[in-house]
């Protein structure tokens, strides 16, 4: 991804139909510094930018909240348009992922990536997108919390695509599974697709099988190569995006892992029924989202693919909801 085209997009959707001249008035400078921005001369800093479009009327803390789908508590206390608010914010999300490994991913020196995160340095709007990326793998919802992507050019068919993988994911849940076994060794190792094969690997039928590979074809997630099916992009789908679309699948995956169970498949279950304080259970959600970004961050990097397995846990009050 070409940031400095993401990050010059981003500011000329901010600016909307201002000339560059009067948004860098509005935005306090006297020079025309919007132009340097734009042209990819200069950059503002991280927080510069989310100040600019906190004066464009983006609310970030709300758009933060939809981003995390809950408040972080960091936010109580931190204003994400400064240094420190920069810091807190990429330190969050790289949750449990080592400097080493997240410098890596982000094409960065260790060194460079720990200031930032220590807010002993400021990355610019560039360097926060690509840090973002690297951290998460939902730079897409990140931009979200400015502009709708698709009015950005340098990355409106890239969100045209997560949105149809997406949509996919909710009509056709069985489709995320399929990609999983297409990323297989074994798979890999065909001279040619095999009908049935994933089929068997996944204990589904066969005309499932093919439905998902149409949709998946369909919506430019596969493409065949050389006889064989293979992802046309290596691509986070994170389909929590919309709660009121993503609440029927995860029923839907629990009540797979549940046939699963019942059945006698290989698994690894275990459940508590506590009691707790409301402050404790707190810092219960936020060590799960912990362990859910360590365990993410072991999956990205784990080679060779051999395994497809399906991850179901559930933490679940219950008091009926007032």
């Amino acid at each position: 991804m070409d940031y400095d085209a993401v990050a010059a997009d981003l500011i000329r959707a901010l600016r909307g139909k201002r000339s560059q001249t009067a948004f860098s008035r509005r935005l306090g400078y006297k020079s025309n510094v919007v132009y340097r921005w734009e042209s990819g001369r200069a950059w503002p800093t991280a927080a510069g930018a989310l100040r600019a479009a906190r004066r464009v009327g983006v609310d970030l803390r709300a758009g933060l909240a939809r981003f995390y789908r809950v408040e972080p508590r960091w936010l109580e206390d931190t204003d994400p348009a400064t240094a420190d608010g920069v810091a807190v914010l990429l330190d969050d999300l790289r949750g449990t992922l080592p400097i080493g490994e997240l410098a890596k991913r982000a094409a960065r020196s260790r060194f460079a990536v720990s200031r930032w995160l220590k807010g002993e340095a400021e990355p610019r709007l560039p360097e926060l997108l690509l840090m973002v990326e690297a951290a998460s793998l939902r730079l897409l919802d990140f931009l979200r919390i400015f502009v709708d992507p698709a009015q950005l050019p340098s990355v409106a068919q890239e969100w045209e695509e997560l949105q149809a993988a997406r949509e996919a994911a909710y009509t056709m849940p069985w489709s995320h599974a399929v990609l999983r076994v297409l990323e297989l060794e074994d798979y890999l190792a065909l001279p040619r697709h095999r009908s049935g094969f994933i089929a068997r690997r996944l204990g589904i039928s066969e005309d499932e099988e093919e439905r998902c590979l149409e949709l998946l074809a369909r919506t430019r997630q596969i493409r065949k190569v050389r006889g064989r099916w293979a992802l046309d992009r290596s691509r986070a789908v994170d389909t929590r995006a919309d709660p009121e679309r993503s609440r029927p699948m995860k029923a839907w995956w629990t009540r797979v892992a549940l046939d699963r169970i019942e059945s006698g498949h290989e698994h690894t279950l275990s459940y508590n029924l506590f009691s707790v304080s409301a402050a404790d259970l707190v810092r219960i959600e936020e060590a799960y989202r912990a362990f859910f970004q360590q365990m993410r961050s072991i999956i990205a990097e784990s080679k060779p693919n051999q395994r497809v397995v399906l991850f179901s846990a559930q933490l679940v009050p219950l008091e009926p909801k007032h």
